[in-house]
Formats: C-alpha cells, structure tokens, sequence
C-alpha cells in the first residue's frame, strides 16, 4: 500500500525478477494502465520475457507476462485459455477494485504461487459497501506500506507548495452537491467573476517549468464544461473530460497536456488544463502536471490525497507541483488538514493544530499556506465537524479489516485511527458502541453494574492526564491488596511521577466513585465496588469487582481503558511539566482534568468559570473570543465581552468579572495566590483549555464596565506577564478573530 507516484509499478516489477517468475499476470480495469505498466516491465526485464496486452482487441495470451484488462479476461471462453496454475504471480494493480465480481472471477478461477494488489487507496469502496474487505481477500497480509508523509521524507515524491485559498463561490455542500442544481447556484459556480479569481490565483502562485499543464478537478461535468469553455475563450487551451470520452480521447489529451510548447504541430496543440470530476482520480500517469487545482468540496480525506496525487510524479525540469486548493462555505473542510496531516484521529484538537502549524505538517521542501478566511473556515468546520458517528463507523470497519479480528480501543489508539477520546464522546464506553455498530452480531453480555463501572472510568481516567489511577487499577488485575507505599514506589519507577501519601488517598476515592460534580451523579456511581482504602493506608479489592474480572469481556474491556490511558499518559503527559506543576505547556485540559490534577476530590468543573482558587494556586480561564450579543445587549447572557487579550507573546490583559474590583474577596484570591496559571481557549466551540503556563501580575487597576442592564458596574483590569512566551503558531490561532473574518467571507 503505496502513494500514488512512490513506484508501485517498478516495485512490483523488480519483486517478480527477484522471485524468478516465468510467467507473470498483471491485471488492470483500463487499457492506459495496461500499456504503462507493459512501459515500466519492459525497463525493467528489457528482453529477457516476451510481453503483451489482452484487451481492446489486443491478443497477446501467449506472452510470458500478460497485461491483461480484467472487463476481457474474466470472461468464461478467455479464462479456459488457461490452466488454473498457469500463473506463477497475479499482480492486481489498483487492488481496491479487487471484491468487484469481474476480479473475484479471475481470483476463484485461477491457483498461483502468489496474489499481489497493489493499492494507494486499500479502504476505497467502490460501491460505499463497507462489507467487502480488500485485505481479507489477502489474507490480511501488508507486505509493505508507504503513506505521503513518509514517502515525501524519503525523496520518493515531488515537492509540492499548497495554497488554501478561500473560493468568492459562497455555495454550501448541499447546493453544490444537488442534483438538480438551481440555474443560479450553476451561474455562481461558472461566473465571469469566479473565473477571474481562478486565473488570477492561478497566474498569481505559478508552476514549475516552461509552461503550465494543469488539471482541474470540479464538482460535476456541466461545469467542467462551462469552465473549460470560459478558459478557451480567454485564450486558454483547455480540455473537458468525463466518462463518456473514449480511451483514445483521454489518451490524447493526457498527451497534448505533457508535450512541450515546440512539439505542437498544425494538427496538435498542447494543452494548458484538463477539467475533470473524477476520472482523473486513479490510473492516470501524467508525471509533467505541475498544477492542480481543486474547484470542489472535499468529500473524503481518500479522494483528496488521489487528486492532489495526480502532481506528485518527478519529471525533469519540474522541481515541484503547486496544489490550488479554493476553499469554500463547506461541512468538510475540516477533512483538508486531515488528508494532508495523513492524522486519521479526528480529533478537533489534533486537527486544529495541524491547520496552525502548516509547513511542519509535511516533511521536506514542502509547504502549506491557507490564507486567514481559508483558515477561518476549516477551523469554523472542525466546531461543527458533523456525522461523527458515520466517521467512527468507517474507521472502525477499515481497522476490522485491516486486523483481520475486531478491534480495541487501544487498536484504534495503536493504529493511529480514530482517537478512542472521540469514541467515548460519542458513545459513553467502547461496550456500547461495540453493541451500536455490531447490533445482533456482538453477543458478548455485561450486567448493569459492570457497564457502570465502565462508564466511570471511561470518563474519568481514560485521557491519561495522570497515571495514578491507572496504575491502582492495572495492580488490581492480579492482586487483591496494594500499599500506599508500594504505589508511591513504583509511580516512581515506572513513571518518573512523584506522588504523596495523600494523593495515593486521593486517588483511591476516585476510582471508589467519588469523582463527580453532582449529588445525583454520586449516587449514581459511589456503588461501583471497585476498592476500600484502610487507616494502615492498604488498597483491598472488593470481591464483587474480583468477581467482574472474572467475566472475560469485561475484565478485557478494563484492561482496554488501563491500556489506552497508560499510553496517552506516556505520548502527552508524561514529559514537559511546567515549572514542576502537573500540567504540560501548551496541552490542551478541560476543567475536570483540572479538578483531578489539583486533588479537588470532585469534579468542580461545573463551578470553575473565570477564575477559580484551589489552595496555594489560581486559575483564570479565559474564552478568547466570546459569543456576539443578541440585539439591544452589550454581551451574551453570562458572557460578557471582556477585554481579555494577549498584547504580545509574554503579557495578556484580563478583566475580572463585572462587580469585582481589587478591593473585592474574588480579586484578593487571585492577587494573593502563589503560583498563578492561565487557560485558554478560542471560542465556545471548543471544548478544552489549553494550559498557557503560570504568570505574575504586574498590574491591576480598579476600572468600570456597563452591564447588560445599562449600568455601570466596578471591575479590575489586570495586566499580567507569563513565564513563558506564548509559542508563535498557538498565538497566531487564538489571534485570528472569526467574528469579524466570517463577515468578510
């Protein structure tokens, strides 16, 4: 499983000559394939094996490596040709096609020593089927895979420069999509206007080379026309193709757009641009493209990376490919930084980061650029990602298959798909979406009191944000009682954490229920049974929990929970502590993670808005742009639009809340504390914080503030210096204002 342009067909190529094969099949749904892969055998094997095509009234069944298309050979009369052993290898290029009815045919048919599929895209389903599985019809062996990130960082790709750039088309998914498209909805996608803005952005970013070869991926062939029709009469040469054009009119227009300027003949003119949907997707071996721009939204990660792809070849004298990407009003932006990240997670967190970070996202000369309301509308996509469940769905039966078993959390985690936070989000416990997803198939049963237990910690201790708990549980697989001191130890040992006799105490309570923010939810878990803590400060399992353990799906789903959490705590928490603190710089907590970490024995997170003093520390929490206000109030409702800002990367400006000045008790608790830290986040659409470092105050002055009743009211304007420089891609996010670029857009 390789990226396109990394080989595949050399690959296969070389592996047939190592192994000595006599005879050799290579199966292909398109003549073009068939005739380049024929080009790349013949390169390599030069005389040593005769060589021939079947299909499209080629005969070659004699040759010792056929390149066959499979629409000719699965039929009854052309398989009895040959024996059913008459192969020592079949090579099923482009293998994601392999569970179609024409393959199974010549698979069931024929006995070789070897099948070998060959695919960038092994969980593209062609007909949305995810019931067909291209990895069990290989035994669920990968002999080797390659993703765009490693096979950039080993030079096996051409560089490429892409370029978010926001579309003036303000059509959504729904309107671009439809299949009766309104006359004026078409009108928008095919305007004068749009059609400037294309070629100015398009003449703006350039190429690599002597002249532009283009190809334009649009959303449906109408306007792929229209455009291509625009293109020509402003002296473009530009092609539209569909399924409809025949093999030799692709062929010819896949060869006018390769050919040099000083090639064309009176007959044969090079083209600038080829307008497609999707045909251009796959197969399709143009290595002089050095432009691709894309016209549609992105309706899956597997199909922008295959366009993109398209470029990617090396030529000579092209040094790299630029990718013109127009970014309109559309649900699945937020899938841009997830195909080119190759981040499977789909965690909002994750995913905003990459957006932030671009040029680090991609190894080598690469980069990345959106430019700001192209960034504004992914990140405003990742708040509103929709159809979660579906994604978690697809992604759970890719790794089914891929596995050959059915997945744990922890797979998901491993195998770096969906993140298992995610999962919980959606479905409260991995039991329960197990049960949703594999309905009557999934008959592994769990009693009410073991699906609560699940529930808990599930919630409670699966992020990993501290390895306590975690620990206590996995100790209690194989043992009944556990010291304080033990744990102390081996915290210690195992993870390099420091942990005293009262958090050991803290902890224990936890995992006995008593993490929670309200008194019905107290009740509803303080009877989980999991342990008692004793005055000689020993740890006893309850019996009842022994006897849950003894359920095999359930003691497999707690160690699941132990097993992903261990892990998070290892890649994220574990190092980079802040000034002895046990939060990371720069990683994201929600208030009950704080709640946990300060040993609050609850969850306050229901109480912790603003600002919140727990002992020695004081911690502001602050939503970087707040909701805008109904009509006729200065605010939103419980929101007021403080003036909370950072003036640069080291000092923020923050205001108390309304009603409290310096002279207040809530202004005493902040100013007195010791070690002061901050939080942020950018807006309400996310949930968690992230952890901006400790600071110190270095001013706060008494001021006033109007509230949403007319009045003015006393508060505190502070001015503080963090320890640490805010890091420069964090800062740049939480400045970006998306209030006021949504009214641009």
């Amino acid at each position: 499983m390789t990226r396109a342009g990394t080989g595949k067909t050399y690959a296969s190529a070389f592996a047939m000559r190592e192994l000595g094969f006599e005879r050799v099949l290579f199966l292909v749904h398109r003549l073009t394939l068939a005739k380049q892969a024929l080009a790349s055998f013949q390169n390599v094997f030069g005389n040593k094996k005769s060589m021939g095509i079947v299909g499209a009234g080629n005969t070659g069944y004699n040759k010792d490596y056929i390149f066959a298309m499979v629409e000719t050979l699965h039929k009854e009369e052309n398989l009895r040709k040959f024996k059913q052993d008459e192969f020592d290898c079949i090579v099923l290029d482009e293998a994601h096609h392999s569970p179609a009815n024409t393959y199974q045919k010549v698979m069931e048919y024929f006995k070789p020593k070897l099948f070998l599929g060959m695919t960038a895209t092994p969980d593209k389903k062609d007909d949305n089927d995810l019931s067909k599985n291209v990895y069990e019809l290989f035994n669920h062996q990968i002999a080797y895979e390659i993703r765009l990130q490693q096979a950039m960082e080993e030079d096996l790709l051409c560089p490429f420069h892409y370029f978010g750039i926001s579309d003036i088309s303000l059509l959504t998914d729904d309107q671009v999509k439809a299949r009766n498209i309104s006359e004026e909805d078409f009108g928008k996608l095919t305007s004068d206007e749009r059609v400037r803005h294309i070629i100015e952005q398009a003449d703006y970013y350039g190429y690599s080379g002597d002249r532009v070869k283009g190809l334009i991926f649009c959303s449906r062939n109408k306007e792929c026309q229209e455009l291509s029709a625009k293109f020509n009469e402003l002296g473009y040469r530009t092609v539209a193709l569909s399924g409809s054009n025949s093999d030799q009119e692709r062929e010819s227009a896949f060869e006018r757009l390769a050919m040099n300027a000083e090639d064309a003949t009176d007959e044969i003119q090079p083209l600038d641009y080829i307008f497609s949907v999707d045909i251009l997707n796959e197969g399709v071996d143009i290595v002089e493209v050095n432009q691709v721009i894309m016209l549609r939204p992105t309706q899956s990660p597997i199909v922008f990376i295959q366009q993109l792809g398209r470029g990617l070849r090396k030529a000579e004298n092209k040094e790299y490919v630029v990718i013109l990407d127009f970014i309109g009003n559309y649900n699945n932006n937020f899938m841009i930084p997830v195909a080119l990240s190759g981040d499977r997670t789909y965690n909002p967190d994750t995913i905003r980061k990459y957006v932030i970070s671009g040029n680090n996202t991609i190894p080598g000369t690469s980069t990345i650029h959106f430019d700001e309301i192209s960034k504004e509308k992914i990140f405003n996509s990742i708040d509103k990602i929709k159809g979660m469940k579906s994604i978690i769905r697809e992604s759970y039966i890719s790794l089914k298959n891929r596995l050959g078993r059915t997945p744990l959390l922890f797979d998901f985690y491993e195998q770096g798909e969906i993140d298992p936070l995610v999962i919980i989000r959606e479905y409260k416990t991995y039991w329960h979406f197990m049960e949703a997803v594999e309905k009557n198939n999934y008959s592994s049963k769990l009693d009410a009191h073991e699906k609560l237990i699940l529930e808990y910690l599930s919630k409670t201790i699966l992020s990993g944000v501290r390895p306590n708990e975690l620990y206590i549980l996995q100790k209690l697989l194989t043992e009944q009682t556990i010291s304080a001191d033990e744990i102390q130890k081996e915290l210690k040992v195992q993870f390099d954490y420091m942990i005293t006799e009262q958090e050991v105490d803290e902890s224990a309570k936890v995992l006995q229920g008593h993490f929670t923010s309200k008194d019905a939810e107290y009740q509803k878990y303080k009877e989980i049974g999991i342990l008692q803590y004793d005055k000689d400060k020993l740890i006893h399992v309850y019996s009842s929990y022994i006897h849950c353990l003894e359920h095999r799906e359930f003691n497999v789903q707690i160690r699941d929970i132990i097993n992903v959490g261990l892990a998070r705590y290892r890649d994220k928490y574990a190092s980079g502590k802040a000034e002895e603190t046990p939060f990371v710089l720069y990683e994201k907590y929600s208030r009950r993670d704080v709640s946990l970490l300060m040993n609050c024995g609850k969850d306050m997170s229901s109480t912790m808005y603003g600002m919140s003093r727990i002992g020695d520390d004081v911690f502001i929490f602050v939503t970087y742009h707040k909701e805008e206000a109904e009509e006729g109030k200065n605010y939103a409702d419980g929101k007021p639009d403080y003036a909370d800002a950072f003036e640069d990367n080291l000092i923020f400006k923050w205001d108390s809340q309304i009603g409290k000045d310096n002279d207040s008790p809530y202004m005493k608790k902040v100013l007195s504390a010791p070690r002061k830290h901050l939080l942020v986040k950018k807006s309400d659409a996310e949930t968690n914080f992230y952890y901006m470092g400790q600071f110190d105050v270095i001013e706060s002055v008494n001021s006033e503030k109007e509230d949403n009743n007319g009045k003015m009211k006393p508060i505190a304007k502070v001015k503080m210096k963090m320890h640490d420089p805010v890091r420069e891609d964090l800062f740049r996010y939480l400045q970006s204002n998306i209030s006021k670029e949504n009214k641009t857009v």
